[in-house]
């Protein structure tokens, strides 16, 4: 389980709801600061176990490059609503949608990012419609499923979700003696400065859905290698990770950027979460890869 190191948006920012043509999803959303130019605008997409406030610490240093940054819960995650016994409403293409539509809803077209299964979805949207996109990052997040040690780890969450309740799961994983992210999948995030209080950590677990939490599980341990098809598709690509990272091995994600053309950066002192783990180093690799995107359509920014 991601562990921001807080729950409390920056100063400037907002958590707001955003209304689209697919529901209403929880996001927090930073402007570009004052006195910037402004830049254009990025969608934020979490990943397993996680939510939109993984990405709170990316916001103010990304906010002073001229940039607004809109994080969001995904259909079914945390503040975001979705069915808790219906899996097929997570099916990978229906998360994709709501993406699409998220971005319809930004009025502009806009810098996508998504981390560990984030970028799967993230990745599906594209293929789906590049047009509503600027370029596509992928953050700790690989070509196709993840390890093999991973899957069982996720396995054993599905499980026990499927005997247990959510909050008799989240006691067994306080219990455990290994962290919640080594149990989920999610990373570790283990080397942030600080983390958020155990009782928003609870509060984001209690009210992430179930069939969320399984039907993307499910996804993670079957993803297909979609590299090839998204070659195809005319966007700069960004495959950004920390230098290690259990959930894809590095190499993977070396050989997944040569694939796709991508800008590669990979980020010192950071595991799966270098948007935690180290976020100046990974605002700063953000904004940079940003900037050498031309400057098509930045209305609404």
């Amino acid at each position: 389980m991601s562990q921001p190191p807080t729950f409390v948006p920056p100063p400037g920012a907002r958590a707001c709801r955003l209304r689209t043509a697919r529901g209403e999803f929880a996001v927090v959303d930073a402007p570009a600061a004052a006195g910037t130019v402004p830049r254009g605008i990025a969608l934020l997409l979490p990943g397993y176990t996680g939510s939109k406030e993984d990405f709170n610490p990316l916001h103010a240093p990304l906010a002073a490059r001229g940039y607004r940054t809109v994080a969001v819960d995904g259909r079914g995650q945390f503040e975001s609503d979705g069915p808790a016994d219906d899996e097929s409403a997570y099916a990978q293409e229906e998360l994709a949608r709501d993406v699409l539509a998220q971005a319809e809803a930004l009025g502009t077209r806009v810098h996508l990012v998504g981390h560990s299964l984030g970028g799967h979805i993230a990745r599906a949207a594209v293929l789906l419609d590049r047009s509503p996109f600027r370029s596509l990052t992928l953050m700790a997040s690989g070509p196709a499923e993840i390890s093999e040690a991973q899957q069982e780890r996720v396995k054993l969450l599905r499980d026990a979700l499927t005997l247990m309740t959510m909050d008799q799961v989240w006691q067994v994983m306080q219990g455990a003696e290994a962290p919640e992210g080594a149990v989920t999948g999610a990373g570790p995030g283990a080397s942030a400065p600080a983390v958020a209080r155990p009782e928003d950590l609870r509060r984001r677990w209690l009210a992430t859905k179930p069939a969320q939490l399984l039907a993307t599980g499910r996804q993670l341990c079957e993803e297909p290698d979609r590299v090839a098809d998204l070659a195809t598709v005319p966007l700069p690509f960004h495959v950004l990770s920390g230098v290690r990272d259990d959930i894809w091995p590095v190499p993977l994600l070396d050989d997944m950027a040569v694939r796709l053309g991508a800008r590669r950066t990979v980020i010192d002192g950071a595991e799966h979460s270098p948007n935690c783990d180290q976020p100046l180093a990974t605002a700063r690799a953000l904004a940079d890869f940003w900037d050498t995107v031309p400057a098509e359509d930045d209305g609404g920014a």
